[in-house]
């Protein structure tokens, strides 16, 4: 019985599902899926390039950048302006007709009076859109009027 069964399975399959036309759209089916992930699989590989030639670039922009920058420090050094700056800063030398003004160290009383104009000034800050709608809400805004 069980032969009979089985036979009847495989002429079943052959006839029905494995004919010509069918193994030929199968084959037709792996060829494009395999084509598919190959064309994936290329165009990831593209990516992957593309973003090191990218990065590339900008290094490359960035080393020439610096290279500018340089150039314009090293002209910087060379000219008198910064030869002149420098010897005052070093030797404390200065243009005819200058003079020098040394002030004292500030007392306790200034240094005091500094401190509360920072916190004067830290109080006037303007307060952020959030709190001022959760003082208007809350009515935090009733006291300051």
């Amino acid at each position: 019985m069980q032969k009979i069964n089985i036979r009847k399975l495989y002429y079943h399959a052959r006839h029905r599902y494995f004919t010509l036309n069918n193994v030929v759209i199968g084959v037709a089916l792996i060829i494009g899926a395999s084509w598919a992930w190959g064309s994936i699989g290329m165009m990831q590989r593209n990516y992957a390039l593309q973003k090191e030639i990218d990065t590339k670039h900008r290094q490359q922009t960035l080393a020439g950048l610096e290279v500018q920058n340089l150039a314009f420090e090293q002209r910087y050094y060379k000219s008198s302006e910064y030869q002149e700056l420098a010897m005052r800063e070093r030797l404390g030398v200065g243009n005819p007709g200058e003079k020098v003004l040394v002030l004292p160290p500030n007392s306790k009383a200034a240094k005091t009076a500094d401190t509360q104009q920072e916190k004067a000034a830290a109080k006037l800050l303007p307060e952020s859109n959030f709190q001022q709608w959760m003082g208007f809400l809350f009515g935090a805004n009733r006291n300051k009027m």
